[in-house]
């Protein structure tokens, strides 16, 4: 269902089953952990994440790791304001 390169692939199934019997599959929660970071960036204009994950991971699709690494809510507001730095993880394997 998800690409193995996505946040989500190792996260356990389970399985809803509301009054009338009916189930629905859906993921548990994902537990973000403590990050190693691998570099600090500092946010310049025109920085945007999926541009930051294929500079620093060459896969635009790896943004979420820099979003988990900096406890991101709003992940634009990560690049929002110039000079704020961004912890860049080491992806563990």
């Amino acid at each position: 269902m998800f690409a193995r390169t996505s946040r989500y692939a190792a996260v356990a199934d389970a399985t809803y089953v509301d009054a009338s019997g009916r189930q629905t599959a859906y993921k548990l929660l994902r537990v973000t952990s403590a990050t190693t970071p691998m570099t600090t960036h500092a946010v310049v204009q025109g920085d945007r994440l999926d541009l930051l994950s294929y500079q620093y991971y060459a896969d635009p699709e790896q943004f979420w790791r820099i979003c988990d690494a900096n406890a991101a809510l709003r992940p634009d507001d990560l690049t929002a304001q110039q000079g704020l730095p961004l912890v860049i993880p080491v992806v563990q394997s």
